[in-house]
């Protein structure tokens, strides 16, 4: 039995830094055993069919292997497709009535406790809100992400210390979920 699997690859390709060819991430991908690759725009998804059932694992054989191939280090999560149909389900902002670029989904790389937020005065950030999920928080962001006050809060190291995190606006969220289905 196989999964089918996003990779979502952190702070690749931007301003022409840290560039990752989409081609040759699909080739790497290919070359560690892994099946039906493909990627979906230039910012760090791709999906793949694995008959691992460890997320952990891939996640430190695609890090390694980019480390390798490419000199440098990239973070990385790894999810199954049936997580990501979960998180998209689980969604407590309504989608369809929303732009795809006002909601946001940022990936943790372990459970996170409410806690950690707890010095954030959410209200002050109004109408910005965000939710937290299993191992993801929804943000909405009326304006947009590169506009989010609320945003660069919840990104601040106090917040984030030993974590991984990435974020898909929900066009890449949605688009990711109908690229992993089974």
């Amino acid at each position: 039995m196989s999964t089918m699997y996003a990779a979502l690859l952190r702070g690749i390709n931007v301003s022409g830094h840290r560039r990752v060819p989409m081609a040759e991430l699909r080739t790497l991908l290919g070359g560690l055993g892994h099946e039906d690759v493909a990627t979906h725009l230039q910012s760090g998804n791709a999906v793949f069919r694995s008959a691992s059932d460890d997320e952990n694992a891939l996640r430190n054989e695609l890090e390694q292997a980019i480390e390798a191939h490419f000199g440098f280090p990239v973070d990385c999560l790894v999810r199954s497709g049936a997580y990501l149909a979960a998180v998209a389900d689980a969604c407590p902002f309504p989608p369809a009535e929303l732009d795809g670029k006002q909601l946001h989904v940022t990936y943790f790389d372990q459970a996170v406790d409410a806690a950690r937020f707890a010095g954030l005065d959410a209200a002050a950030f109004r109408p910005e809100e965000f939710r937290l999920g299993d191992r993801s928080l929804y943000l909405y962001a009326p304006d947009g992400l590169g506009r989010s006050k609320l945003a660069v809060a919840l990104g601040r190291p106090a917040v984030t210390r030993g974590l991984v995190t990435t974020s898909r606006n929900w066009n890449t969220v949605a688009r990711l979920v109908e690229m992993t289905r089974d």
